[in-house]
């Protein structure tokens, strides 16, 4: 999924498709959130604090999945 870097001091970039909020952290962690509306996606991007946003907005809300880092292809 294609991500949009955002000014925060926890999230790096943030991605979007199909109701589906991707969030990477500056801590390295990927989540993807189900069944997001496109309005709190709107708020979120709009949001003065993206940080605070998110922990009042959507985490605990959303279900959710961390996503594991691609593997290295061995040369």
């Amino acid at each position: 999924m294609h991500r949009v870097p955002v000014e925060s001091s926890n999230i790096d970039s943030i991605g979007y498709e199909k109701n589906v909020l991707e969030i990477r952290f500056r801590n390295g962690g990927l989540y993807q959130y189900f069944d997001v509306p496109e309005e709190v996606l709107a708020m979120l991007m709009q949001a003065e604090s993206k940080g605070r946003f998110f922990n009042q907005r959507i985490r605990g809300r959303y279900r959710s999945a961390r996503l594991k880092p691609p593997q290295a292809t061995p040369i």
